[in-house]
C-alpha cells in the first residue's frame, strides 16, 4: 500500500482536510439534537437525539467509517469521488444517529449495514474509472453548436412548463402550490432533464470555452425554472453552480468536493453558536434539509420497513408495471403518511433498504456503485472543472433522491451520453487537471 500510495504533503493535507469535515459534521448533528429551532425543526419529531451513555456506540459506528476516509484522499478525481464523497458523509451521518435515535429497529444491523453499504458504494465509484472507447465523438464546432441548442431547447421546456405553472412563490409555500401544478408528466420530465443535467452540462461547456455570457445565460435559465416547479434544488441551482465554479477556481478538485460541504457546514454552524436565533433559518436550511435529513431518512426506512413489506425493487416506475407492489403509492408519500415528516424522498442507500432489507442492502448499494463507475468511464479524460461543472447538481440530488429517478427524470444517464461524445481534445489543460 505503502509503495503504491505514497505519503504526499498533498495528500496529507486533504486528509486532515476530511477528518476536520468528520468532525464538523458529527458536532453540526450533536447541535442539532439540543437545539428548539422557531421555525420547521423540532429535533424530537425526526429522531434527533442526543444520549451521553450511548457516546461510546457512536464513536465505534463512526470510527468504523472514518477508517475508510483515507480513500479520499488517495485517490483521483472522478464523478464517482464527487457522489461517494457526499453519500460516505450521509452514511456517516446516520451511524452517528443511530446510536441515540428512538425508532424501533435492530440499531447494530443498521449500523452494520450502513456502513458496508457505504464502503461498497465508494469502492467502485472511486477506483472504477478506466476510459472507454469513443466510437462517435463530437467536432468542436458541433460541440458548440450543441451548447447553443441547448440553451434554445432549455428556454422553449422552460416557457411550456411556465403556460402551464408559472408563480414567483415564496419556500415556505412552495409546498401548498406543488400540489396545485397542472403540467403533462412529459414535459415534467424534460424540465427535469433540462434543470438536473443540459443546462449544467452547457454551462460547464460556455466556462470551459470562455463563453461567459452564455454560460451566465444558462445560470438565468436554471434560475427560471424555479417559478414553474416550486422546487428548492431548482431556486439554490444556479447559485450552487457559481459557488461550485468559485471552488474550482480556487483549489484542486479533490479539495473543492470536500470543501463544498465542509464551508456551508462550518459557516451555518458557526453562524448558530454565535448568533442564536438569529441564524435558525440558515442552520436548518443548510445543516438540517441539505445533510442531516438524508441521514434521518436511512433510519426512517431501517424502522419502517423492520415491520412492513419490502418493495425488491417494485418502486421504480418502469418495474412497477410489470410487477406486483406491495406500494401504490411513491414511497415519499408512504414515509409521509407513517411519519407525518412531510413527502419523504430518501437516497439510494436508504433505497436499498426498502429493496431487499438491512441484511442484503450493500449488495443493491454495490450494483448503484457500479452504475456510477459507468459515469467515471464515460468521463474519463475530460477536465476535472468541467465533470465536477456539468455534474455538479447530481450529488445534490441523490441526497435525497433514489438513483433511478436521478438517471432518469433528472436527466444524470443523458449526462453520461453526453460526457461520452464530448471530444477530448478541444480543452486547454494540464495533465494533472484530468479526471
Amino acid at each position: 500500500m505503502a509503495a503504491s500510495f505514497p505519503l504526499t504533503p498533498e495528500r496529507t493535507r486533504l486528509g486532515m482536510l476530511l477528518l476536520a469535515h468528520i468532525a464538523v459534521y458529527c458536532l453540526s448533528l450533536l447541535y442539532l439534537a439540543h437545539y428548539r429551532f422557531p421555525v420547521d425543526f423540532d429535533p424530537t419529531t425526526f429522531h434527533v437525539f442526543w444520549n451521553p451513555s450511548r457516546l461510546g456506540f457512536a464513536l465505534l459506528a463512526t470510527g468504523s467509517l472514518v477508517l475508510f476516509a483515507p480513500l479520499f484522499a488517495i485517490t483521483r478525481f472522478s464523478f464517482g469521488y464527487f457522489v461517494g464523497f457526499y453519500l460516505y458523509t450521509v452514511a456517516l451521518g446516520f451511524l452517528w444517529l443511530n446510536a441515540f435515535t428512538d425508532l424501533k429497529y435492530d440499531h447494530r444491523l443498521a449500523a452494520v449495514s450502513a456502513a458496508a453499504s457505504a464502503v461498497a458504494f465508494i469502492l467502485p465509484a472511486l477506483f472504477i474509472s478506466k476510459p472507454v472507447r469513443q466510437i462517435y465523438v463530437l467536432s468542436e464546432p458541433a460541440f458548440d453548436r450543441l451548447l447553443t441548442a441547448i440553451l434554445v431547447i432549455g428556454a422553449a421546456v422552460i416557457a411550456a412548463g411556465a403556460f402551464y405553472d408559472f408563480r414567483i412563490v415564496l419556500i415556505g409555500d412552495i409546498y401548498e402550490f406543488r400540489a396545485t401544478m397542472t403540467k403533462p408528466v412529459v414535459l415534467s420530465y424534460l424540465i427535469g432533464m433540462t434543470s438536473g443535467a443540459l443546462l449544467p452540462f452547457a454551462f460547464a461547456g460556455f466556462v470551459m470555452r470562455n463563453a461567459y455570457w452564455r454560460a451566465a445565460a444558462a445560470l438565468l435559465l436554471l434560475l427560471s425554472v424555479y417559478p414553474v416547479v416550486f422546487n428548492k434544488t431548482a431556486l439554490f441551482a444556479p447559485f450552487w453552480l457559481v459557488f461550485m465554479l468559485a471552488l474550482s477556481r480556487l483549489f484542486e478538485a479533490r479539495v473543492a468536493v470536500v470543501l463544498s460541504l465542509l464551508l456551508p457546514l462550518a459557516v451555518s454552524l458557526a453562524l448558530i453558536v454565535l448568533f442564536g436565533i438569529a441564524a435558525a433559518s440558515i442552520f436548518s436550511l443548510v445543516n438540517f434539509r441539505m445533510v442531516a435529513v438524508p441521514s434521518v431518512a436511512i433510519g426512517v426506512y431501517s424502522d419502517f420497513f423492520s415491520s412492513h413489506d419490502l418493495t425488491y425493487f417494485c418502486q421504480i416506475t418502469p418495474l412497477k408495471t410489470i410487477m406486483s407492489c406491495p406500494y401504490h403509492e411513491q414511497l415519499s408519500l408512504v414515509m409521509e403518511k407513517a411519519y407525518k415528516l412531510g413527502n419523504f424522498n430518501a437516497s439510494l442507500l436508504a433505497e436499498g433498504i426498502a429493496s431487499v432489507g438491512l441484511p442484503f442492502a450493500p449488495v443493491a448499494v454495490l450494483a448503484a456503485g457500479l452504475v456510477v463507475a459507468i459515469g467515471n468511464r464515460l468521463s474519463a479524460g475530460l477536465p476535472a472543472t468541467f465533470v465536477m461543472l456539468s455534474g455538479a447538481l447530481v450529488p445534490q440530488l441523490l441526497l435525497n433522491i433514489p438513483l433511478s429517478t436521478v438517471l432518469l427524470t433528472h436527466g444524470a444517464g443523458l449526462l453520461f451520453l453526453l460526457w461520452y461524445i464530448t471530444p477530448r481534445t478541444i480543452f486547454d489543460r494540464k495533465p494533472d487537471e484530468v479526471s
